[in-house]
């Protein structure tokens, strides 16, 4: 029956008339999965705009949708500039608090590029206008630009997120999902789910500090909200308004946390079929012989590292016998061995779905690991920045994977850490059971996403998700007003007995007591 229906909505929606999907993406990685989902939405008859800066380094023109552009104060050079001191910045030694600093100092560099990019799409009068002429049927988003849920707000548009997560956790505070500091890491902490009491603890200081940090990061944008908006929000208010979280999230790789009916979990959505290799790669895969292959790709933002830290890797690679495909941009380095290749771009997921395929080194971020859980090949973890840590810990806590410390690591330790992922056993069959545990599920992540998607088109929202948690203030939530006056009953109960005792042991007492005077002054 529930397959019926299932066919019966697709049919429907293949079948009725395409809606208008308004798409307001973020640049970069965040753009290589929801571009998948665009894709599909074009398959399917839906007309797509996407708004997006003049200047990008991701986001391309494509026949799968319009693009409308804006300018923003800032040239593709700049960006690519900054990409590759940000690869050289995270190789360089740093005090532990310089660190801290300048990585949140890096993280506010983010949120102001955003909010200018944001001040100049909302400052567009005629594409703003071109926009509320359009007559869309819903969002689709990246919640980390606040500007789409703004744009969505101003068009009285439902609103489908597609997200990682949001800095300081918002995702959770918008949706009125529980977030319990006691078993639920917090970023930047790379615990796991069971934590000592010390952990605990700091995890709880890290959570108490999330609401601070958010107003410093967002603080600018709440300005701009009211002025466009004419509204007096916050930032948290705003996003609740979305009808879905499409949650690039899976408990094979999560660790396990509640989540609200309008969270939906799409994890894993990256992982496409392969396809076959080109020629260069098929040559380059054959050749590898019965040792196999090593993918190593520090992502689409960092390709080329100091000198010093890449002849360190190009050491450790001439010592295992595996072939070596690395994406690399930088100079090469003069100790390379034969059996490392170094390449501008890699077809990482079709590489890694290859049975040669004997380990992926990777910084964490959730594409690549995804890819690396889908394939079932285990890992070499170099976390960079943001979540990525986190995400290495969540891999190496479940036995598929190695972290190392990239400022630390010298040549040995990463040729032990890859000699350990190939050789030991345990790392494989533990991949492996988290790629069948990954991949065993009743719809592939990017229908679920397209479906829903459809839905909200369809049904213009999904307000009958929404809980009415968002109705209630502070205090109500967490039920203090009933707790207070709970505690008032039972001290007024408690001071009335204990008054109704006093009052009836003195008349008990006083009462004997005249009693006995009274007998002793007969006798007498």
């Amino acid at each position: 029956a529930w397959t019926s229906m299932w066919l019966g909505l697709q049919s429907h929606s293949v079948l009725s008339d395409g809606e208008k999907l308004l798409v307001i993406p973020l640049d970069g990685s965040h753009w290589f999965s929801m571009h998948s989902v665009v894709h599909q939405l074009r398959q399917r008859g839906h007309e797509i705009v996407a708004v997006v800066p003049e200047v990008s380094v991701q986001i391309q023109p494509s026949e799968h949708y319009t693009m409308e552009t804006y300018s923003v104060p800032y040239t593709k050079e700049y960006l690519e500039a900054e990409f590759k001191r940000l690869g050289h910045q995270i190789f360089t030694p740093q005090p532990f608090l310089e660190k801290f600093t300048k990585t949140f100092a890096r993280i506010g560099n983010i949120m102001t590029l955003l909010f200018s990019s944001c001040k100049q799409l909302l400052s567009n009068k005629e594409l703003i206008t071109y926009l509320k002429e359009s007559a869309f049927d819903a969002v689709l988003m990246d919640p980390m630009f606040l500007c789409g849920q703004i744009v969505a707000e101003y068009l009285s548009l439902p609103s489908v997120y597609f997200s990682r997560g949001i800095p300081c956790g918002l995702e959770f505070q918008a949706t009125q999902c529980p977030n319990s500091a006691s078993y639920i890491p917090k970023f930047f902490t790379s615990y796991t789910d069971h934590m000592t009491f010390p952990q605990r603890m700091w995890n709880v200081l890290v959570s108490s500090s999330e609401f601070l940090s958010c107003s410093l990061l967002y603080s600018s944008h709440e300005e701009l909200i009211r002025e466009f908006l004419q509204q007096d929000v916050t930032v948290p208010e705003l996003l609740s308004h979305a009808s879905i979280w499409l949650l690039r999230y899976d408990f094979v790789f999560e660790y396990p946390r509640p989540v609200m009916p309008n969270m939906v979990l799409i994890g894993g959505i990256n992982c496409g079929q392969e396809k076959p290799l080109s020629q260069e790669f098929e040559s380059i895969v054959n050749a590898s012989g019965e040792h196999g292959f090593v993918v190593f790709s520090l992502g689409s933002m960092v390709s080329e590292i100091p000198m010093k830290k890449a002849k360190q890797i190009a050491e450790a690679f001439g010592t295992i016998p595996q072939t070596v495909l690395w994406r690399y941009t930088g100079e090469t380095p003069p100790n390379l061995a034969n059996n490392t290749k170094l390449i501008k771009w890699l077809p990482q997921n079709d590489l890694l779905a290859h049975p040669k395929a004997r380990a992926f080194i990777t910084h964490g971020g959730s594409h690549g690991i995804y890819e690396g859980i889908c394939n079932g090949v285990p890992m070499v973890l170099m976390p960079l920045f943001g979540d990525q840590m986190d995400n290495a810990k969540r891999i190496e806590s479940r036995g598929a994977g190695v972290t190392l410390n990239v400022l630390e690591m010298t040549s040995k330790d990463l040729s032990d850490a890859l000699n350990a992922v190939i050789n030991d056993k345990s790392y494989k069959e533990n991949i492996m059971r988290l790629s069948a545990l990954h991949l065993d599920r009743p719809i592939h992540p990017l229908d679920l996403a397209v479906y829903w998607v459809e839905f909200v088109m369809r049904h213009k929202g999904a307000q009958h998700l929404r809980p009415a948690a968002h109705d209630l203030n502070w205090i109500q939530y967490h039920s203090l007003d009933v707790i207070a006056f709970l505690m008032a009953v039972v001290l007024v109960a408690t001071f009335i007995s204990l008054k109704c005792c006093l009052f009836c042991c003195r008349k008990c007492f006083c009462k004997k007591g005249r009693v006995s005077k009274s007998s002793k002054s007969k006798a007498e």
